[in-house]
């Protein structure tokens, strides 16, 4: 666990409303990441900095246990083009707890350190949590992904 300062960003994607319960956010998101890769999205987003994915979990109605939105897409240098079909949306950054789990995605890693995050005592603050999908997670059984959850200090 490492304590990081992230600076302000913006993200093209696409987007779900789901919650934790009743494993919804696991069927949700699963539905949200097969259509992005079907659909190809990432050639579809416009004034891209690089193609590294980011899964952003924002606009939460409380904890992690209340609805929240999940969005998938890449960080863009500004949101001027915005695809029909797509959302646009600008985050503060500010102060960040760094998780970077190592394995296979196919097997629920994420969802593993989810469950890890959600038990330890840290000071959430519940603005945007998110993963990051770069070079080091191409190879979906060895992957290495970043997970970056949002804190007080």
């Amino acid at each position: 666990m490492e304590h990081v300062k992230i600076e302000p960003f913006k993200i093209i994607g696409i987007s779900v409303r789901t919650s934790n319960q009743n494993e919804q956010a696991e069927k949700d998101i699963g539905k949200l990441w097969e259509k992005f890769m079907t659909e190809e999205i990432i050639n579809k987003i416009p004034n891209k900095t690089d193609k590294t994915i980011y899964s952003i979990y924002t606009d939460y109605e409380g904890d992690y246990t209340q609805p929240y939105s999940t969005l998938i897409g890449c960080k863009v240098e500004n949101l001027d083009m915005i695809p029909k079909g797509m959302i646009g949306k600008a985050f503060d950054g500010g102060n960040y707890v760094k998780f970077s789990p190592k394995g296979d995605l196919t097997k629920g890693l994420i969802i593993n350190e989810w469950s890890k995050i959600w038990k330890l005592d840290i000071d959430r603050v519940y603005s945007a949590d998110f993963e990051v999908y770069g070079e080091k997670a191409q190879n979906p059984v060895n992957a290495e992904v970043d997970i970056f959850v949002a804190t007080k200090h």
